[in-house]
C-alpha cells in the first residue's frame, strides 16, 4: 500500500536525544537513534562474546540494554537466540490444547477478533522492545568498530541522512541496523511489478521508511479497473503516492497527466526517483508530476486514487503509520474531500482491505455511511483475495481474519 503519513526524515528533526553509559570507569555519551521512536535506555551495560544468551535475555527483559563490544556476527547470533526465547510458546494444559485443536478445526470466524488483535500488537511491541536492547555504537561516519562488522555506511546514509563529523558518535539497536541493511538491499534490487510491463522497465525501488509494494492484488486491481470515459483529457491524482507505483501504473495505462502527492520527504524522494527511472517524471512534458501536499493538490481530476493505511488504530511508533490510520484520518480525509476535487463525470478509486472489518475495528456499515456522508455513491467494486504468505499461515494468531480478507477497489462518484 502507499503511505501518506510516515516517520519524518532526520533532516526535519532539530536534534537527536542522547544515551549515556559507563565504560572503563568513564561516563560516555552518544547520540541515540531510533526510527521506532523508542526512548534511549536508562540502563546500559557493556557486553561482549562472554555473555550467555540466557543472561542477555534476562537483562533485556529487565530493561537493561547491552552495548555490544564483541564480534559483530556473534551479536547477530545473540539476537537470533533472544528471538527464539521470546517466540517459544508456553506449554498449555492438555485440556486447553484439546480445546484449541477443536477450535482450529472449526470454519467459523471468531467474532470479534479485536481482542486477539490488540493482544497480538501488545506481544509484538514487547518483542520489539526486548530485541531492541542489543545496541551498537557508530562513529561519526557510520562506521562500526567491531570484528567482522560489515560496511553499513551507505545503508545508514540512506536512512539517516549524510554523516556529520561534528555530530560525533551515535548508538542504535542492532535490530534497527538489520532493518536498514534489508531496506538498502530492497532499494538496490527493487521489486518487480508485473502490471508495469516487461523487465527491466517494471521495477520499483523502495526507500527506507517507504512501504514496499509487495502485495500484488491491489496493484492488479488498479491495472484492470475500467478508466472513466466521461472526461477528456484524462487527469489523475494519486493521493499518498509512497513509492510512486500507482502513479506509474496510471501513466502506463495511458492517463495523460498524473499528479502524485505525499507529505513525507522520504516518500517524495522515492517516488521522484522511481518515476524518473521509469521515464515518467523529471522531464518537460513528463506524464507524472510529484508534489508535496496534504492529501489533495490544487484543482480537479477525472480520476483520483487513494490507498490509505488499512487499519484504524493508533500506531505504536512513527514508522507504523504505514499500516495504522488513527481515527481513520486519511481515509475520511480522502472521502470528505473527494467530491470537491472530482471533475464532472469523474471517479474516485478507494483501495481498501476489509481486514479491519474482520478484526472488529471498523464495520462495513460504518464505511458505507462515511461514503454516503461525503456525498458520494458507489458505482462499482472490484475484489481480490490476498496472496501474501500470512493469509495461509494457520499459526498466525490473526489467521482467521487474514484468511477471510478481501481487498477491494471501490469506484466512487459524486452524488
Amino acid at each position: 500500500m502507499t503511505i501518506f503519513s510516515r516517520v519524518s526524515s532526520l533532516e526535519d528533526t532539530p536534534s537527536l536525544p542522547s544515551i549515556q553509559w559507563i565504560e572503563a570507569g568513564e561516563t560516555r555519551t552518544a547520540l541515540w537513534r531510533s526510527e521506532r521512536g523508542a526512548p534511549s535506555p536508562k540502563r546500559v551495560r557493556v557486553a561482549d562474546d562472554t555473555l550467555s544468551a540466557d543472561a542477555a535475555y534476562r537483562l533485556a527483559c529487565e530493561g537493561t540494554a547491552l552495548l555490544w563490544r564483541g564480534d559483530f556476527q556473534n551479536a547477530r547470533q545473540l539476537l537470533q537466540a533472544l528471538a527464539r526465547r521470546i517466540d517459544k510458546p508456553p506449554k498449555a494444559p492438555k485440556n486447553l490444547r484439546r480445546k484449541s485443536a477443536e477450535a482450529s478445526d472449526s470454519s467459523a470466524l471468531p467474532e470479534p477478533l479485536a481482542e486477539a488483535f490488540h493482544l497480538h500488537r501488545q506481544s509484538q511491541s514487547q518483542r520489539a522492545r526486548v530485541l531492541g536492547m542489543v545496541l551498537l555504537s557508530f562513529d561519526a561516519n557510520y562506521g562500526i568498530a567491531l570484528r567482522r562488522a560489515p560496511d553499513v555506511r551507505q545503508a545508514c546514509t540512506q536512512a539517516w541522512g549524510p554523516a556529520d563529523e561534528a555530530a560525533g558518535p551515535s548508538v542504535a539497536s542492532l535490530r534497527e541496523l538489520l532493518g536498514l541493511i534489508s531496506a538498502h538491499e530492497w532499494r538496490k534490487k527493487g521489486v518487480e511489478i508485473a502490471a508495469l510491463g516487461e523487465p527491466p522497465n517494471n521495477r520499483i525501488h523502495p526507500h527506507y521508511g517507504v512501504f514496499s509494494p509487495v502485495r500484488g492484488e491491489y496493484l492488479d486491481l488498479v491495472a484492470t479497473a475500467p478508466l472513466p470515459v466521461a472526461v477528456n483529457p484524462l487527469v489523475a491524482f494519486d493521493i499518498g503516492t509512497g513509492t510512486g507505483v500507482l502513479a506509474a501504473l496510471l501513466a502506463r495505462r495511458g492517463v495523460g497527466q498524473v499528479i502524485a502527492t505525499d507529505q513525507d520527504p522520504r516518500a517524495l524522494a522515492c517516488a521522484r526517483e522511481n518515476l524518473a527511472r521509469l521515464g515518467l517524471a523529471g522531464r518537460v512534458n513528463s506524464p507524472v508530476q510529484v508534489v508535496q501536499a496534504d492529501l489533495f493538490p490544487q484543482g480537479q481530476a477525472s480520476l483520483i486514487v487513494c490507498n490509505p493505511p488499512w487499519l484504524p488504530a493508533r500506531p505504536g511508533s512513527p514508522i507504523e503509520r504505514a499500516v495504522y490510520d488513527e481515527g481513520s484520518r486519511m481515509l475520511l480525509g480522502f472521502l470528505n474531500g473527494l467530491a470537491l476535487h472530482l471533475a464532472p463525470g469523474g471517479e474516485g478509486w478507494l483501495i481498501l482491505s476489509d481486514f479491519a472489518e474482520h478484526l472488529g475495528l471498523r464495520s462495513r456499515a460504518e464505511l458505507l455511511a462515511s461514503i454516503e456522508g461525503a456525498k458520494l455513491k458507489v458505482v462499482g467494486r472490484l475484489d481480490a483475495k490476498p496472496g501474501h504468505p500470512k493469509a495461509a499461515d494457520a499459526s498466525n494468531p490473526l489467521h482467521a481474519a487474514r484468511a477471510a480478507e478481501v481487498t477491494s477497489l471501490w469506484r466512487l462518484a459524486a452524488l
